[in-house]
């Protein structure tokens, strides 16, 4: 090989790198998300039908807010962690202005672990209620570096530090107490028009208004928001 092949190898090799961040960053920047896997972008005849908000689901913030972020997520969806940080954010800055409600929909082809964190929340949620769900899902988030990187082990080890009974937690768990629960959501996900996550619907006074595709920008999301609540 001459030396000029050598150079423009050379080079190649971190450009290919720089390129490849690039195109991360970008998506994350833009509003990335998760897609369904081939196959399972069912089609839909009708407009989509998301449940209402009622006492069964998991609510963030101010329960009496006009607007509301409906949330499908997986827990081991990298877009979902960057979507996670960035609502925590939201409802920090809106100061009870704006609720957060999370639901499940772990896309099990892409994540085979993320159907059991999803349970694992659930068995949390059964013990320590609303407060507890949320500081559980915020656990997971941190712990796992996404794409079914969480060793499962650590589903009780978290239930633990949170002052779970890990006895009780481990029994909910292992028999699948909630699994049919998670895949109704999943179900009432692709009925609200969700094809990947995290997918959100932004509900105001019970009606939907908008949408939130992917992880978009924090920037992107308070004009939704705003529009929401000016109207």
């Amino acid at each position: 090989m001459d030396q000029t092949q050598t150079n423009k190898n050379n080079i190649s090799v971190p450009l290919a790198i720089v390129l490849a961040g690039a195109m991360i960053a970008g998506a994350v920047y833009l509003g990335g998300r998760t897609p369904l896997p081939e196959g399972r972008n069912l089609a839909k005849t009708e407009l989509p039908d998301i449940e209402s908000v009622g006492s069964a689901d998991k609510i963030f913030g101010n329960k009496e807010a006009q607007v509301i972020v409906v949330e499908y997520s997986d827990l081991e969806c990298p877009f979902c962690k960057v979507f996670h940080n960035t609502m925590h954010q939201i409802v920090d800055e809106y100061k009870g202005k704006i609720a957060w409600v999370y639901r499940h929909y772990p896309i099990k082809e892409l994540h085979t672990r993320a159907t059991r964190e999803a349970e694992a929340s659930e068995c949390a949620y059964e013990q320590g209620g609303s407060v507890i769900f949320w500081k559980y899902i915020d656990q997971v988030f941190a712990t796992t570096g996404t794409n079914d990187t969480l060793d499962p082990l650590e589903l009780p080890k978290i239930a633990g530090s949170l002052g779970l009974n890990t006895e009780v937690f481990n029994t909910c768990l292992n028999t699948g107490k909630y699994a049919a629960k998670v895949q109704e959501d999943v179900k009432k996900a692709v009925e609200a028009g969700a094809r990947g996550t995290p997918y959100s619907v932004i509900l105001k006074n019970g009606v939907e208004v908008d949408t939130i595709n992917g992880a978009e920008p924090l920037t992107s999301i308070k004009i939704k928001l705003d529009k929401a609540l000016s109207n």
